[in-house]
């Protein structure tokens, strides 16, 4: 298997109110040719800011990337002048952001705004007729109703889920090795999430796409992972292949995260729920400029011992190809 992007110690440091807030603390992640890795957690866990780390978007009176590498293609981008950088963003190394409607400009066609990535990348070339075309496939290939009619209308016309498909078509315009999705589905409603899901898997397929889902929601990562790498505190907690994840958690965290989710039986072709009360994580994600002694989960654990508070254990592979972050895993 050929490995596309490699992340190595990654550090990233925030300023807030004379504070140094710690959102990324030494994270190591791979990510395979026409792979999908997950990344979850809840809100705060630094997934985000992962995500915005690769392509060197977090501004810089904000934040910087204080230590580590993101290898790609061979090249550090992190060392990358800006000039070469910008040949790989949007270009080989796209990104969807969570919310559609901000992301879109409203006062230009959506024809027009998919005209412009075509045009930043290259794309340059193609009389005007040549160019509708174009953006008449892309439109077909997200599956857009209508896309003759698409192209001329304005974001507000349309509706999240088309605004997220549209979103979609400029990012996979270029042609692109990475497909960085942020949150896609969380503004949308279950329905069209799972249109946008199945189409995300189609176009991985169909086009030799390697895709890092950020996501809060195991459930969606069932529908679209092959790999899963669990997030909490601005570093990694468990990485597992998704099947091995669901069948034998060994990080508290994530059992709390499998056991918030509702559980289904499937009976006669259909699934029914089961009554049962949804057990919540207790306690809220840490505070960044204020994290715990020790395993940074141990005020929210259900099995924390006193070993636990007083040294932060090392991510170790407890079994072939699962690794945790927890001193009593396996």
């Amino acid at each position: 298997m050929v490995t596309l992007l490699k992340v190595r110690n990654l550090s990233v440091e925030f300023y807030k109110g004379g504070k140094t807030v710690q959102a990324v603390r030494n994270v190591s992640l791979s990510l395979d040719e026409n792979e999908a890795l997950g990344i979850v957690g809840e809100s705060g866990c630094g997934k985000t800011t992962f995500a915005l780390s690769i392509l060197k978007l977090i501004p810089e009176k904000e934040g910087k990337v204080v230590s580590g590498e993101i290898v790609f293609a061979g090249e550090d981008l992190l060392s990358l002048p800006d000039e070469k950088l910008l040949q790989i963003r949007g270009n080989r190394i796209s990104i969807i952001f969570q919310d559609p409607f901000t992301s879109l400009n409203p006062v230009f066609r959506i024809g027009d705004q998919i005209f412009e990535s075509l045009a930043l990348h290259g794309k340059r070339n193609f009389s005007n007729s040549e160019m509708e075309e174009k953006i008449i496939r892309l439109l077909q290939l997200v599956k857009m109703p209508k896309p003759e009619d698409t192209m001329w209308s304005y974001p507000h016309q349309l509706s999240g889920g088309m605004q997220q498909r549209v979103m979609i078509a400029m990012a996979i315009s270029s042609n692109p090795q990475i497909l960085i999705a942020d949150e896609p589905t969380t503004a949308l409603d279950v329905t069209i999430q799972k249109e946008i899901l199945d189409l995300m898997s189609e176009l991985q397929k169909e086009m030799g796409l390697s895709i890092i889902l950020i996501t809060h929601d195991f459930g969606i990562v069932s529908e679209i992972c092959q790999r899963v790498s669990v997030m909490y505190a601005g570093t990694i907690m468990e990485e597992a292949a998704t099947s091995e994840i669901f069948r034998n958690p060994l990080h508290p965290y994530t059992q709390g995260l499998l056991e918030s989710l509702p559980s289904r039986n499937e009976v006669r072709g259909l699934f029914r729920v089961e009554k049962r009360r949804l057990r919540a994580i207790p306690g809220q994600v840490p505070d960044p400029s204020n994290l715990p002694t020790g395993c940074k989960f141990n005020p929210r654990c259900s099995r924390v011992i006193d070993d636990c508070k007083t040294e932060e254990p090392e991510l170790r592979e407890i079994v072939k190809n699962h690794w945790a972050r927890c001193i009593r895993a396996g």
